[in-house]
């Protein structure tokens, strides 16, 4: 059983410890953050047999496999280079880096390691992404044309979101999402990607719109924003009918309709712990085959959708600090 190891322990961690006690093929093993009595509560209360005060000393442990990276975008560069320099395996939080550079760099590191390095985007690991691939390959809405997409939280507020030292924005939060929904659907043949945003008192996105030509003329049209909640709707426009994704962070239901705009047809989502559970299994399972990508998000997708965001924020004229001094 892989023994799977936690940097950080703020909320999202939390949500992949409760995520790992119903699962059986990942061990909850350790966890390490800032200060031992915080990785102490986490452990208690989540069932890991370890807590550690610091990251370093959680990753010279031998039993630890595989470390899943749960800390702010602006330092996962730092802690997979990390992980990686102690010979662990490595499932990292999205965004996975601030930019394409650091992720490519970190690729090849992991491979000339033989490590298993991906990117948890956990939508592209989900069994609805398999089940809208079939549905749209049925022909059932015709020849898809156009796409929208949108993800919203009021979460300007907090530091993460607001502060440009965080790699802050609601791109690389919540705007991935939607870039990665586009390109499940459509792929990533395109011709231009151009974007604009509103932006809050440090010059980071608050919210924007993104729009995605496609070579063979097909468009994707997408939101997101920090400061409002939205319906989270991914919508595929076909000349025979369309398909409506409700949820597009993690998927709730498909439904399908005819030129009438009638219901034909709908699928709903498998039960699940709380959607973490297939990364995870991913990530077993490339471990076990020796692999050092996950086929669900190889490692060019993730480069690719960094591609798409430094591109979109070359425009809007965001440099995060990171990025100067390196």
């Amino acid at each position: 059983m892989v023994r799977m190891g936690i940097i950080g322990a703020g909320k999202i961690a939390g949500f992949m410890g409760r995520t790992l006690q119903g699962m059986d093929t990942a061990k909850r093993y350790a966890i390490a953050a800032r200060d031992y009595e915080r990785a102490r509560a986490f452990a208690d209360q989540y069932g890991f047999e370890k807590a550690y005060g610091s990251y370093e000393e959680m990753l010279k442990d031998p039993g630890v496999d595989l470390v899943y990276i749960a800390t702010p975008h602006s330092h996962h560069y730092d802690h997979v280079r990390l992980c990686l320099e102690h010979g662990k395996h490595v499932l990292c939080e999205k965004a996975f880096t601030v930019n394409e550079g650091q992720a490519r760099e970190l690729f090849a590191m992991a491979k000339a390691r033989g490590l298993l390095l991906t990117e948890a985007i956990w939508t592209r690991y989900m069994p609805m992404r398999k089940t809208l691939e079939e549905v749209l390959a049925s022909g059932v809405i015709g020849t898809p044309y156009m796409l929208t997409a949108n993800l919203s939280y009021i979460i300007d507020w907090k530091d993460r979101i607001k502060k440009p030292e965080l790699a802050g924005g609601a791109l690389l939060d919540i705007g991935i999402y939607t870039l990665n929904f586009a390109s499940m659907v459509f792929g990533d043949d395109i011709e231009t990607i151009t974007g604009t945003a509103a932006f809050n008192e440090y010059g980071l996105d608050m919210q924007e719109n993104i729009t995605i030509v496609y070579r063979d003329g097909r468009m994707a049209a997408l939101s997101s924003s920090a400061r409002s909640i939205s319906d989270r709707r991914g919508i595929i426009y076909g000349d025979k009918g369309y398909i409506e994704t409700e949820n597009i962070n993690n998927c709730e239901g498909i439904r399908v309709f005819d030129t009438e705009r009638k219901l034909v047809a709908a699928y709903e989502t498998p039960k699940q712990i709380t959607g973490y559970e297939y990364e995870v299994e991913a990530c077993v399972r490339a471990i076990e085959h020796g692999e050092l990508e996950c086929p669900e998000m190889p490692h060019e997708e993730t480069l690719q959708m960094l591609r798409w965001m430094d591109e979109l924020r070359r425009q809007w004229g965001i440099i995060y600090p990171m990025e100067q001094e390196s």
